[in-house]
Formats: C-alpha cells, structure tokens, sequence
C-alpha cells in the first residue's frame, strides 16, 4: 500500500466514524449540575476515607501540628520531602520537622544539588508533605498543579504522603474546581493531578494492591480554621 492510499482509508475511516459521534443538546439556562451541599470538610472527610485514605477534620494549624507530629512517629520518619506553601507555613512545619529530629527538604535545599543527588534525596525520602491547589469534597479528590515549590514528586515518590487541606481550599465539584483553575485567558495551568487514594493497580493476577506506584499511605488533614 503506497502513501496516497493508505491516506485515502485514514480519511475514509474518519468519514465512517463521525456517524457514531455522540452528540450532546445544549444545555438548558435552568439546569445545572450540584455537588456536594452541606458541610464541606465532613463531605471530603467522608470521601477520603472511602477510596482508601485516612482523614482527620481538626479546628487549628495547631491540631494539625500534632497530627504530623503523630505521623511522623507512627512511620519512623527520618526524612520528609515538602511543599513550599502558605498552608505549611502556617502550620509551622519547619519548626516541628525540626523538634521531630527529622531532615526537611524542598525546592530551596534541592536546587542546590546536582539532578542525580536529588533524585536519590527524593528516593529516600520517608514521606511527602503537601498543600492542594484545591479539593474536591464530592469524590475526595486532590488537585495539584505542579510549579517550582510544589513538585509532583513530593505526592507520588514517598511511601506516605500527607496532604493538608484548609477548609477555604474545598469546592463542591469539580466544575467548580475547573472554574477556579481558568486563568485569567481561559486556559487551564499545563499540569495538572488528581489525586483519589492511595496508590492502586490491578494489573497482577487483577488483584488489587496499593502503594505499587506510588504513597501506600494517604493521609488528608483538613483544617477548618483557615489563612
């Protein structure tokens, strides 16, 4: 088959699939869609749970504070890889890693290694602390749009990865959750994750296992005292 023909059935292929498009009606002005209604840190809380994870609902950074120290001692931590975040911030995680005995590293302290000690730094790493961009209460999502200072690895390399959520950082759906996200043009940040769980797969004898690609451990402290 030369080129020309085999151009020829590409194009009459895509002639014969337009017939089996779904083709949606607009939608109507007074129709839309609700998510979650309601407490919105229970509904997260809920959800979480749910797909795998652990949630824990506290009232101040401060609570939050004790809920890492209480981590940290759970797993034995040594070594934690960590956002560059206002959340964080607030939280004083600097300071409790610190009183932990445990060895904090972010964007800041890796850029000043060469690639392949970084690597190795974010490989030995015994947990992962982020913030979100946002979280979706409905399915007990997390969203993170990866930039310098809040790396995709710090979510998907260690063994445990610890997320902290305020309650201002909720939306009910994800539509709202994509609205927020537009930029100022309409377009949406270049990378995006959404993150539902522990790691899981079932593509061994289809018998679900987690943490074979990722954080076996999810934990989402969500605060309801906010920034």
């Amino acid at each position: 088959m030369n080129r020309d023909e085999f151009l020829t059935r590409v194009a009459q292929a895509a002639r014969l699939g337009n017939a089996y498009r779904i083709h949606v009606p607009p939608r109507p002005e007074n129709v839309s869609y609700v998510g979650v209604q309601g407490d919105l840190c229970d509904a997260m809380a809920r959800e979480v749970n749910a797909v795998g994870g652990v949630a824990k609902i506290v009232s101040s950074h401060a609570e939050a504070r004790e809920q890492i120290a209480a981590l940290c001692k759970q797993y034995s931590v040594l070594s934690a890889l960590c956002w560059q975040h206002p959340v964080l911030n607030r939280c004083e995680l600097d300071d409790l890693l610190s009183r932990q005995g445990v060895a904090k590293h972010c964007y800041d302290s890796l850029v000043k290694h060469d690639w392949s000690q970084r690597l190795q730094i974010a490989r030995e790493a015994d947990i992962g602390i982020s913030s979100v961009d946002f979280a979706i209460a409905e399915t007990g999502t997390l969203i993170v749009c990866a930039q310098p200072g809040q790396e995709r690895v710090t979510s998907l390399l260690p063994p445990v990865h610890i997320a902290l959520v305020e309650e201002s950082q909720l939306v009910p759906d994800l539509l709202d959750a994509i609205e927020l996200l537009r930029r100022s043009d309409g377009s949406l940040p270049s990378n995006i994750a959404l993150i539902t769980g522990p790691s899981k797969t079932g593509d061994i004898e289809l018998q679900l296992t987690t943490g074979v690609h990722g954080p076996g451990h999810w934990h989402v402290v969500i605060i309801r005292e906010s920034g």
